[in-house]
Protein backbone atom coordinates (compact mmCIF):
# COMPACT_ATOMS: atom_id res chain seq x y z
CA UNK A 1 0.00 0.00 0.00
CA UNK A 2 1.91 2.97 -0.93
CA UNK A 3 0.01 5.61 2.09
CA UNK A 4 -0.22 9.65 1.69
CA UNK A 5 0.37 11.46 4.93
CA UNK A 6 -0.92 15.25 5.59
CA UNK A 7 -0.71 17.60 8.89
CA UNK A 8 -3.51 19.41 10.46
CA UNK A 9 -3.30 21.92 13.31
CA UNK A 10 -6.67 22.32 15.26
CA UNK A 11 -7.78 26.08 14.71
CA UNK A 12 -9.44 28.34 16.75
CA UNK A 13 -12.43 28.15 13.84
CA UNK A 14 -12.18 23.93 14.36
CA UNK A 15 -13.00 24.41 18.42
CA UNK A 16 -16.74 23.47 19.06
CA UNK A 17 -18.19 24.49 22.45
CA UNK A 18 -16.67 21.37 23.82
CA UNK A 19 -13.01 23.35 23.64
CA UNK A 20 -12.15 20.00 20.94
CA UNK A 21 -12.42 19.49 17.09
CA UNK A 22 -15.84 19.36 15.20
CA UNK A 23 -16.91 16.13 14.50
CA UNK A 24 -17.79 17.77 11.14
CA UNK A 25 -14.06 19.22 10.96
CA UNK A 26 -12.05 15.68 11.29
CA UNK A 27 -14.82 14.95 8.17
CA UNK A 28 -13.85 17.85 6.41
CA UNK A 29 -9.95 16.82 6.89
CA UNK A 30 -10.64 13.30 5.71
CA UNK A 31 -11.91 14.81 2.49
CA UNK A 32 -9.07 16.91 2.24
CA UNK A 33 -6.46 13.90 2.56
CA UNK A 34 -8.53 11.57 0.40
CA UNK A 35 -8.69 14.27 -1.99
CA UNK A 36 -4.94 14.91 -1.54
CA UNK A 37 -3.67 11.39 -1.86
CA UNK A 38 -5.58 11.32 -5.55
CA UNK A 39 -4.03 14.51 -6.89
CA UNK A 40 -1.01 13.25 -5.64
CA UNK A 41 -0.77 9.83 -7.19
CA UNK A 42 -3.41 9.50 -10.00
CA UNK A 43 -2.12 10.43 -13.47
CA UNK A 44 -3.47 13.92 -15.03
CA UNK A 45 -5.06 11.55 -17.21
CA UNK A 46 -7.30 9.94 -14.81
CA UNK A 47 -7.78 13.38 -13.02
CA UNK A 48 -8.97 15.11 -16.38
CA UNK A 49 -11.36 11.83 -17.27
CA UNK A 50 -12.61 11.03 -13.29
CA UNK A 51 -14.04 12.22 -10.07
CA UNK A 52 -14.77 10.53 -6.60
CA UNK A 53 -17.78 10.75 -4.39
CA UNK A 54 -18.17 9.45 -1.14
CA UNK A 55 -20.74 6.98 -0.67
CA UNK A 56 -20.11 6.17 3.35
CA UNK A 57 -18.02 7.05 6.30
CA UNK A 58 -17.47 4.59 9.03
CA UNK A 59 -15.64 6.89 11.64
CA UNK A 60 -14.04 6.23 15.16
CA UNK A 61 -13.49 9.13 17.15
CA UNK A 62 -11.06 7.68 19.76
CA UNK A 63 -9.58 11.10 21.64
CA UNK A 64 -10.24 14.65 21.35
CA UNK A 65 -8.22 16.96 19.95
CA UNK A 66 -7.45 20.12 21.30
CA UNK A 67 -6.49 23.83 19.88
CA UNK A 68 -3.04 24.43 18.76
CA UNK A 69 -2.83 20.18 18.77
CA UNK A 70 -1.44 18.50 15.54
CA UNK A 71 -1.84 15.30 13.66
CA UNK A 72 -0.57 13.72 11.14
CA UNK A 73 -3.50 12.28 8.87
CA UNK A 74 -2.20 8.92 6.94
CA UNK A 75 -4.56 7.21 4.19
CA UNK A 76 -4.13 4.29 2.04
CA UNK A 77 -6.18 1.74 0.44
CA UNK A 78 -5.90 -1.95 1.13
CA UNK A 79 -8.13 -3.92 -0.82
CA UNK A 80 -9.46 -4.02 -4.47
CA UNK A 81 -12.06 -2.27 -5.57
CA UNK A 82 -15.34 -3.71 -6.11
CA UNK A 83 -17.28 -2.13 -9.37
CA UNK A 84 -16.97 1.62 -8.99
CA UNK A 85 -16.63 1.32 -5.23
CA UNK A 86 -13.19 1.60 -3.20
CA UNK A 87 -12.45 1.45 0.33
CA UNK A 88 -10.15 4.17 1.91
CA UNK A 89 -8.77 3.94 5.54
CA UNK A 90 -7.21 6.62 7.39
CA UNK A 91 -5.67 7.43 11.02
CA UNK A 92 -4.91 10.74 12.58
CA UNK A 93 -2.31 9.99 14.70
CA UNK A 94 -1.36 12.85 17.38
CA UNK A 95 1.94 13.59 19.76
CA UNK A 96 3.05 9.86 21.04
CA UNK A 97 2.16 7.95 18.37
CA UNK A 98 -1.78 8.01 19.94
CA UNK A 99 -4.39 7.99 16.99
CA UNK A 100 -7.30 10.58 17.56
CA UNK A 101 -9.32 9.05 14.48
CA UNK A 102 -9.55 5.74 12.77
CA UNK A 103 -12.06 5.96 9.33
CA UNK A 104 -12.85 4.22 6.74
CA UNK A 105 -14.62 5.62 3.46
CA UNK A 106 -16.05 4.16 0.59
CA UNK A 107 -15.60 6.15 -2.45
CA UNK A 108 -17.43 5.52 -5.67
CA UNK A 109 -15.33 6.72 -9.27
CA UNK A 110 -17.68 8.89 -11.52
CA UNK A 111 -17.02 10.09 -15.21
CA UNK A 112 -16.42 13.52 -14.96
CA UNK A 113 -18.47 14.11 -18.43
CA UNK A 114 -21.72 12.10 -17.94
CA UNK A 115 -21.52 11.99 -13.81
CA UNK A 116 -21.76 7.99 -14.01
CA UNK A 117 -20.63 5.56 -11.90
CA UNK A 118 -17.14 3.63 -14.01
CA UNK A 119 -15.60 0.48 -12.76
CA UNK A 120 -12.45 0.50 -11.01
CA UNK A 121 -9.58 -0.82 -13.31
CA UNK A 122 -6.35 -1.87 -12.36
CA UNK A 123 -4.55 0.98 -14.03
CA UNK A 124 -7.02 3.36 -11.98
CA UNK A 125 -5.79 1.57 -8.48
CA UNK A 126 -2.21 0.94 -9.42
CA UNK A 127 -0.85 4.06 -8.48
CA UNK A 128 -2.38 3.81 -4.71
CA UNK A 129 -1.14 0.35 -4.46
CA UNK A 130 2.51 -0.62 -3.53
Amino acid sequence: MRAFTRDFVATPDSIDELGHVNNAVWVQWIQQVATGHWDAAAPQAHKDVYIWVVVRHEIDYLRALGPGETVTARTWVADQPQGAKFDRFMEFTGEGGKVHVRARTVWALLDKASGRPQRVTPEVVAPFLG
